[in-house]
């Protein structure tokens, strides 16, 4: 029988709630071999996860047991054996594998304390590899037995040692029920017992996922095929279960169709509210979902099935007709009897996730709408015109942007009624006729709006040359993603020497760029750009000025998120089939007459009747939003899970509660120890601080209640891979997987998402989850893996009733090899209009880089944010230059305290940052290499001076004091004693300042 020794404590808690037990199993299976839990009785990082517990009972010094493990994973035989005699705890040398086979082990050792207990350790495993990327390595058989012991050996030595138990280190480890293999006779037995069909249905209760694809479970073997499911639900759950289902014979297009569920009086739950999820759904952008489901012959394959009770539902018994059905093959139907009982699920059962009731979240259109998300306002539309915050954008006949315009100041801290144009002429393309050389010339109907709310407004317009038609549509939304798909047939066979997009720059919007193998900083004079998708994640960049931009990026119809954060390489960029055009395609950038032009072209081609082309590209127009200082200066997060008081008395207001801890241990997956956090939170409240928590979406911990439900789903929400990894990866996912981030304090071992799924759904549902039962006030967000319709769904219920919604966003520095040579702010700009601060972060070197790259890559300041430093703590003095410090506690080095006094001294809310940037700054140096940043207020003003200079130097400062409203003879220029950062003293109003090599000053004249 199965025996719950001594679960995990998660695993605990889910079976305790969920009131599972196993004595009904007792019975059916009590001749069978018992299976047990320890509670980590041994060091599984040296023994691996299981072991056979065995009783030696002979009279003779060799021992021979026969153990039918049953076990799922390949090649036994070249894994180590370790038997480990239980009362000395002494490892036993004498030992001879006579066969070692997935279906049993037969061994033959020496009993070192005669009768009595052994254990066999049968998956020894070490870790190799870094210690958050570990690589788990099964040993190697070994010869250790004496020459004379092995000669002692009787012949024909019968099996005198008995099976007591088969035992994992612990719940979570165990292979007991779903994976504990049948033998190939038991298997070849079911197939002659049930001749007929191509394929075999074992429908299965939602607390035994279907683990295995390649192997039946004993279990089965047991309960045998079967065409009826019963359950019982509670009046408003999810009810999930599933039809497991063996090919006998390859299976192509595997569907399932329901019908109505009726009691007896004639109650029913229409089919309408079934569903399998492996068939049909919702995307994560709202759109319908499906996919085929093909099993090869041979394969297992779970097929969940979801419920969905009407809260209004009577009590009863309701019972119907699940049909299964593949091409070419019969269907067969299920019956189904679900008990409906009196008692309402509360919240459909989403607080009980063991019961795999959160299935239904695969499928939501929670805050999946346009509505406007504050700051933001809603876009207006006059004319060809349409207005939004500090921004317009004015539509030419062809559908395409005539002009782009900012009205933000220089500052970044508010807006101007002055525009700013980001274009000297309207974006548009160039088809050149590959005989006569000459541009095509195309005809414009105008275009028409064909959809308008307050958060998008949406139009189409149709063009036409000869040969071929543009259909263009296009829509800009309330932040200032500006999305084109531009349908490009031909009527005609056409031949074209080449096909252009040209964004015609203002050189006043144009001084800075990153992206195309571009560092942040200032634009280049030329670029001269080619596709190569297979190691750069790039098909566009950034071009601007601080208070106006455009981030430009070219894709087609087939476009797929690549992975990010170490692993582009696996999963990169598709070539547009339009733009790259068998690498023909490229971008150039350079002055032309007034312009500073993105020629983005795609090279010679023949267009043959029919065919069709998508010359798809989007422009984020930057900035966002003005600068919120005063959040900057009032907002300090502490990034470590501590004790409460200790956090407050740091000055701290905001905890961000890393993963890896007793209130979040599991990567992107807080919803297990959700009641500490809670209690954590709650105290926090009272104490006026704030919480934000870690979750995110690239990679997901295997202590998911979803897990297996998600691997059923092939590739959709896990990407494919090596394998490999942790050894519970290999021992229970099996293969095909990329192994991700792994926690050795909590053995957390994650996989990698494959990118945008329905997962999505689930986070967004989770997110809303989190605030409404556990009170989040945001979200830590670790690299990001999502798109920006994901971000403004977050955002949403994040900030929903009046919840603060705080987000932040850490990258590592991701122009590298491993990542494809993207600059996180490009990668994440989609993201930039929701977040409230930037921590750019590891690999970013803040000591060798200018301060262009400062502004541009880290800062975010030309785009309405501010951020924090990382990287050894980050230089305080030029992080200052941006208002920026590092992040306490996360390094030895993170100590932002002395800064926050100052802040705190001088008064910093309300004051108005004028960067070194601004050209009428009120404050300057004579040396362009120690810039000036300046933090105003009435008669007093905070100048932060960073130097860039190559060694020591000396600056002076010139002052335009009716600017700052300061009266010249009664200023003082003071330097605040602030500790690792710099000595007290006074200044002269025309001294001359000495400033060390990567350092500088914080002054303060009043």
């Amino acid at each position: 029988m199965y025996q719950t020794n001594h679960p995990s404590r998660n695993f605990r808690k889910g079976l305790l709630l969920a009131g599972l037990t196993f004595s009904f199993l007792t019975t059916a299976l009590a001749q069978e071999l018992k299976y047990t839990n320890s509670n980590n009785n041994w060091n599984a990082d040296s023994l691996g996860n299981h072991r056979a517990v065995v009783t030696f009972n002979g009279a003779t010094g060799v021992a021979r047991v026969v153990i039918p493990w049953r076990r799922r994973d390949e090649h036994p035989e070249l894994k180590r054996i370790i038997i480990e005699d239980a009362r000395t705890k002494q490892k036993v040398t004498n030992v001879k594998a006579l066969a070692l086979t997935r279906e049993q082990g037969d061994i033959c050792f020496e009993p070192t304390s005669g009768k009595g207990d052994y254990y066999i350790y049968y998956l020894p495993s070490r870790n190799e590899g870094r210690d958050n990327y570990p690589k788990g390595v099964y040993l190697a058989p070994e010869q250790t037995a004496d020459n004379n012991w092995l000669q002692s050996i009787p012949a024909g030595i019968k099996p005198n040692t008995t099976v007591k138990q088969l035992e994992a280190i612990d719940s979570f480890n165990t292979f007991y029920p779903m994976e504990v293999i049948a033998t190939e006779a038991e298997r070849k037995q079911l197939l002659l017992k049930h001749p007929g069909g191509g394929y075999m249905l074992f429908p299965e209760d939602r607390q035994f996922p279907i683990k295995m694809t390649d192997d039946l479970p004993q279990r089965w073997i047991k309960k045998g095929p079967s065409q009826s499911f019963s359950g019982e639900a509670g009046k408003g759950e999810y009810y999930a279960f599933q039809l497991g289902i063996y090919a006998r014979h390859e299976m192509k297009d595997v569907q399932i169709s329901f019908a109505d569920l009726k009691t007896a009086t004639g109650q029913t739950i229409p089919a309408t509210q079934l569903n399998c999820i492996n068939t049909t759904g919702t995307t994560y952008d709202a759109k319908p979902f499906s996919a085929t489901v093909n099993i090869p012959e041979g394969k297992v394959q779970a097929m969940w099935c979801g419920i969905d009770v009407p809260e209004n539902a009577a009590a009863g018994i309701y019972k119907g007709i699940a049909t299964v059905k593949a091409e070419g093959m019969p269907a067969m139907p299920v019956r189904i009897t679900l008990t409906v009982t009196d008692k309402l699920a509360v919240n459909s059962g989403f607080n009980e996730p063991w019961k795999q009731t959160r299935l239904k979240w695969l499928n939501s259109t929670l805050a999946q709408d346009d509505a406007v998300i504050a700051p933001y306002t809603p876009l207006e539309m006059k004319d060809s015109v349409i207005s939004l915050l500090g921004r317009k954008v004015s539509i030419n006949k062809d559908g395409f942007p005539a002009q782009i315009q900012t009205f933000f100041t220089p500052e970044m801290t508010s807006l101007s009624t002055q525009p700013k144009n980001i274009f000297t002429e309207p974006v548009h393309f160039h088809f050149i006729n590959a005989a006569t050389g000459k541009d095509l010339h195309w005809q414009s109907n105008g275009w028409q709006v064909t959809k308008q709310t307050p958060g998008k407004i949406s139009w189409k317009a149709v063009n036409t040359t000869t040969g071929l038609e543009m259909e263009v549509n296009a829509s800009l939304e309330f932040d200032g993603f500006l999305d084109y798909t531009v349908k490009v047939t031909a009527l005609e066979d056409v031949s074209l020497k080449d096909i252009t997009m040209h964004l015609p720059f203002d050189k006043g919007a144009s001084k800075y760029m990153m992206g195309l193998n571009q560092k942040g900083g200032v634009r280049p004079e030329k670029i001269d750009w080619k596709w190569d998708v297979k190691s750069k994640n790039q098909d566009g960049a950034w071009i601007g000025d601080v208070n106006a931009g455009i981030q430009f990026n070219l894709r087609d119809e087939n476009y797929v998120r690549p992975l990010n954060t170490n692993f582009y390489l696996q999963k990169p960029l598709l070539l547009p089939t339009s733009w790259g055009n068998g690498n023909k395609g490229g971008i150039t950038i350079g002055e032309k007459g007034k312009a500073i032009l993105v020629n983005n072209y795609s090279g010679e081609r023949t267009l043959h009747k029919g065919e069709v082309l998508y010359y798809n590209f989007h422009l984020i127009i930057t900035p966002f939003h003005p600068v919120n200082t005063d959040f900057q200066w009032s907002t300090r997060f502490y990034h470590r899970y501590n004790n409460l008081d200790s956090i407050k008395a740091t000055g701290a207001t905001v905890v961000n509660i890393h993963h890896g801890n007793d209130i979040n241990p599991w990567i992107n997956y807080p919803f297990i120890e959700w009641s500490a956090m809670k209690d954590y939170i709650t105290s926090a409240h009272q104490k006026g601080l704030k919480v934000k928590i870690y979750n995110t979406v690239r990679e997901l911990s295997n202590h998911a209640w979803e897990t297996f439900p998600l691997r059923s789903l092939g590739h959709e929400v896990y990407t494919s891979g090596n394998g490999g990894g942790f050894s519970w990866l290999q021992e229970h996912v099996g293969k095909d997987y990329i192994a991700a981030w792994f926690v050795p304090e909590f053995k957390d071992a994650a996989l990698i998402n494959s990118g945008m799924n329905r997962w999505h759904n689930y986070y967004v549902e989770g997110m809303n989850w989190l605030v409404q039962n556990v009170g989040i006030d945001g979200i830590y967000l670790d690299d990001v893996a999502f798109d920006r319709v994901t971000m403004k769904r977050v955002k949403r219920v994040l900030t929903k009733d009046n919840h603060p919604g705080i987000i932040d966003l850490h990258s590592a520095n991701q122009y590298n090899k491993s990542d494809g040579f993207i600059n996180s702010a490009v990668l994440y700009m989609e993201h930039f209009p929701y977040l409230n601060r930037l921590w750019f972060g590891e690999y970013f070197d803040y000591e060798k880089n200018d301060p262009d790259f400062f502004l541009t890559e880290v800062s975010g300041i030309p785009f309405g944010l501010m951020g924090e430093m990382l990287q050894d703590g980050g230089n305080q003095w030029r992080g200052m230059v941006y208002g920026m410090t590092n992040r306490m506690p996360w390094t030895a080095t993170s100590d932002p305290r002395p800064i926050w006094k100052v802040w705190d001294d001088f008064g910093m809310q309300g004051t108005k940052m004028i960067g070194y940037w601004v050209e009428n700054n009120p404050v300057k140096t004579n040396n362009p290499l120690v810039p000036a940043t300046i933090y105003r207020k009435d008669g007093a003003v905070l100048v932060s001076l960073a130097s860039w200079a190559p060694e020591n130097t000396t600056v002076k400062l010139t002052i335009d004091w009716k600017a700052l409203g300061i009266d010249p003879a009664k200023a003082v220029i003071t330097a605040p004693d602030i500790r690792s950062f710099q000595q007290g003293q006074v200044f002269g109003k025309d001294a001359s300042i000495p400033v060390e090599k990567n350092k500088g000053w914080l002054l303060i004249i009043k």
